[in-house]
């Protein structure tokens, strides 16, 4: 049974751990692995998880039977009014396909529905067809393209998708 709950600022690391397992694998036809590195060391590092948590945002760890294997990060009232952003998904490689990912999704839409938010809003790599597709299956719909300057030579060519609450 998948079990979902709020991560504290004492266990960041685990989101930490989770995305350093799966980003290699998950992006490993898309990125080069310098800017895998690169990203991994800069959005993932403790200091930067604990400002997010800092300026609001929240972390949901699924764990199955005492094994952790997937996260979720977002915020509510993003910069476009009451909108929630997902800012993190990912899921440990053997847990992908078994609906966990669906289970954070649902989770942080029902936490965002109970704020007032109107929708939901995720970046996705415009290469990464596995997860557009998936986020299609559980309604987001694209509402535009993006490419975000991420400094040392390296961006990121975005998917935005959304979701209605």
């Amino acid at each position: 049974m998948i079990s979902i709950r709020k991560l504290p600022a004492d266990e960041l690391s685990k989101v930490q751990s989770i995305a350093q397992h799966t980003w290699p694998t998950t992006f490993a036809n898309i990125l080069s692995s310098e800017q895998i590195e690169y990203m991994l060391n800069w959005m993932y590092s403790l200091e930067m998880l604990e400002s997010q948590l800092e300026k609001g945002h929240t972390f949901l760890l699924a764990e199955e039977e005492g094994t952790d294997f997937g996260f979720a990060g977002f915020e509510l009232n993003y910069s476009e009014g009451p909108k929630a952003k997902l800012h993190k998904i990912y899921l440990l490689p053997e847990a992908q396909g078994k609906g966990a990912g669906k289970a954070l999704i649902l989770e942080v839409a029902d936490r965002a529905r109970k704020a007032s938010q109107k929708s939901l809003l995720l970046n996705v790599n415009k290469y990464n067809q596995k997860a557009i597709e998936f986020y299609n299956r559980i309604g987001f719909q694209e509402i535009y393209k993006e490419v975000i300057d991420i400094g040392n030579g390296y961006i990121m060519d975005d998917v935005v998708m959304e979701l209605s609450l």
